[in-house]
């Protein structure tokens, strides 16, 4: 499959059926390497040895949604709920801005408590107190007009993963309320109002098959966005996928190397849930292109409440607390971790 590596590096302007082609070499160790090189290779020469850090609050696991895959769907009982308050949001952000951090991460549930007055108060707030840093939002669909209101309240970048751009597939995952067009109309809406835009999928996901992920390829390429998270999926034992198979790590790792040569510009986080399926996963993600990670600023005692999926990492190292441990790990994978907003090269 060489041929098909090959030709894939030369012009990554590929259709769905040449990703499909693309996607049996995950399985030849030697085709994965090959890519894996050329990722490293470009993201080096896009940003150095340089990887920014991205300081995560999750301020609240209230949803007003019932993905089905999700820890923190709306049809969870046994959910312990949390809002953290305007203040312990900003008290978040001096330990972060203490710590190094330049970027802050609002990432929470559909919360209809967080109206937009309240919503662009704190971000207003943030922009006024950290002029230097930058703020992403990642709380989900949201009308035109309202993603305005963030804008002018200071925010810079939106996180918003399709989780599949497959419809089939979507349906399988979601309830019949939601929508995958509405959920791609939201990503063109905040390209149009100029955020630094983050779309990104599960791997391994129920019903994903090579078909979904060549469409995700696809939907990525003419998005264009300024950052895509992916990981492997990780079940949670409180919903209809309690039982089903975690994702792959090496998928997880081989489509990486993919984003990065498919998108060289891109901000790619090595994720948590990759850390959470193997202790080394986000260095390996680092070693296959990724170049952003995402330690957790929220307070301790809401840690395990944000309760995504299964045996999710948020103590140790994976919080922003250890950041000297972070450094090393870092380091291991021949990278050093910079104080700056890591902004997308355009």
């Amino acid at each position: 499959m060489k041929e098909v590596t090959e030709r894939f590096i030369a012009n990554p302007d590929f259709t769905k059926e040449e990703f499909k082609e693309l996607l049996k070499c995950a399985e030849d160790p030697e085709d994965a390497a090959y890519l894996a090189k050329e990722a490293a290779r470009i993201r080096k020469e896009r940003y150095g040895d340089k990887v920014y850090t991205r300081g995560l609050i999750e301020f609240t696991n209230y949803c007003k949604n019932n993905c089905y895959y999700c820890g923190i769907r709306r049809g969870n009982l046994h959910a312990s709920r949390y809002r953290l308050t305007k203040e312990e949001i900003l008290d978040c952000c001096a330990d972060g801005y203490e710590l190094g951090f330049r970027t802050f991460v609002l990432q929470g549930g559909e919360d209809a408590w967080f109206t937009d007055e309240r919503m662009t108060d704190i971000i207003r707030t943030i922009r006024e107190s950290y002029q230097d840093c930058a703020i992403t939002l990642s709380i989900g669909e949201k009308s035109y007009e309202s993603y305005r209101k963030y804008k002018e309240a200071g925010a810079d970048r939106y996180l918003l993963r399709h989780e599949t751009a497959n419809e089939e597939h979507y349906r399988k995952l979601h309830p019949s309320n939601m929508s995958l067009s509405v959920r791609k109309q939201c990503l063109y809406d905040l390209k149009k109002l100029g955020y630094q835009v983050g779309a990104g999928f599960m791997v391994g996901s129920p019903g994903q098959n090579a078909d979904c992920l060549a469409e995700d390829l696809v939907f990525l390429k003419e998005l264009q966005p300024h950052m895509v998270g992916i990981g492997p999926f990780v079940p949670h034992h409180d919903t209809a996928f309690a039982k089903e198979e975690a994702g792959s790590v090496d998928m997880t790792l081989f489509l990486l190397s993919v984003i990065r040569i498919l998108l060289p510009k891109v901000l790619l986080p090595a994720t948590t849930a990759l850390g959470t399926l193997d202790p080394k996963g986000r260095e390996k993600g680092l070693a296959v292109g990724a170049n952003v990670v995402m330690p957790n600023l929220s307070p301790v005692k809401n840690r395990k409440q944000y309760d995504l999926y299964d045996n999710k990492i948020c103590t140790g190292e994976e919080a922003a607390e250890c950041r000297g441990c972070l450094a090393r790990r870092v380091e291991s994978v021949g990278y050093h971790l910079v104080d700056e907003r890591g902004d997308a090269v355009l």
